[in-house]
């Protein structure tokens, strides 16, 4: 049963975190420039000079945040901010989008252009203080997502409604070149953010469809869960029993009382903690 976790209404809700240290969910409102949470019920924001959009847990008290133009250190107490190293700073076409760490301390963090601009993005791994570009000419970069053994990488281009999968080695980076996980051009469908549960399937938000499907470890259907909002963008596990499935959603565009607003499904399947970032 879906039900409301938070009703505030995001133009472009974006990279729910589930902090497994504080018991608690974050998430992005990109166009509006904020990073929001709600804590045992309490709702609380928290506002940016530039667009950001996914983070990464470092401490209890501190999230590596990807912006327009920079990873920087954010203070949760103090609301204190660091730069940790640019990110396509010199480059006024484009900003950060879909981001996650991964199982070695990792953070993976995507960028595209403002108006989606074809191949404008590319996908890049901050790890212990390097900032390293991994794949390029992506249009909208998402999907960022791992395997429980550290072993697989996911990413997709929404635009070319292609997710891929990539190696990756006991450093966690990639080897060799990408291979097809699901063309979803068939389907009409498109790849928006991803998340990997305990047993290794890939659960997609997928925009316009108002679904997270899943998918077992090979790409076949494994199931869905529908939301009653149409622009669903990006899923993550978390809650008691790490058994809730939360996904943010887009009102833009959209007039309805339910778009925009960010949502919670009991599954029934256990997810992944979030990994910590490696600084």
């Amino acid at each position: 049963m879906t039900e409301v976790f938070d009703d505030r209404r995001c133009e472009l809700g974006e990279g729910p975190l589930w902090h497994p240290e504080r018991g608690q969910l974050f998430w992005f409102d990109i166009l509006n420039k904020r990073l929001m949470s709600n804590e045992n019920g309490t709702q609380k924001s928290w506002q940016f000079d530039e667009y950001v959009s996914a983070a990464g847990w470092v401490s209890k008290t501190e999230l590596l945040i990807a912006s327009a133009s920079m990873l920087f250190l954010f203070d949760l107490e103090t609301a204190t901010s660091r730069k940790l190293t640019d990110l396509e700073a010199d480059n006024p076409v484009t900003r950060s989008n879909d981001g996650r760490a991964d199982p070695r301390g990792g953070f993976w963090i995507g960028t595209m252009g403002f108006n989606a601009e074809p191949g404008a993005g590319s996908i890049y791994r901050f790890y212990k203080g390097e900032l390293r570009k991994l794949f390029g000419d992506i249009t909208i970069t998402n999907a960022i997502s791992f395997s429980p053994d550290g072993r697989t990488a996911y990413f997709a281009d929404t635009d070319k409604q292609l997710l891929q999968q990539i190696a990756l080695d006991e450093e966690g980076w990639p080897v060799g070149a990408p291979a097809l996980f699901r063309d979803f051009s068939e389907e009409g469908l498109f790849p928006d953010g991803a998340v990997v549960d305990s047993e290794g399937f890939l659960w997609n938000a997928q925009w316009g469809a108002g679904r997270v499907a899943r998918y077992a470890p090979d790409g076949g259907f494994a199931g869905e869960v529908s939301f009653p909002a149409g622009q669903t963008t990006c899923p993550a596990f978390g809650g008691p029993d790490m058994q809730t499935l939360f996904v943010t959603s887009a009102a833009i565009g959209l007039s309805g009382e339910s778009e925009g607003k960010t949502w919670s499904s009991p599954t029934g399947v256990r997810g992944q903690a979030e990994h910590r970032v490696i600084l």
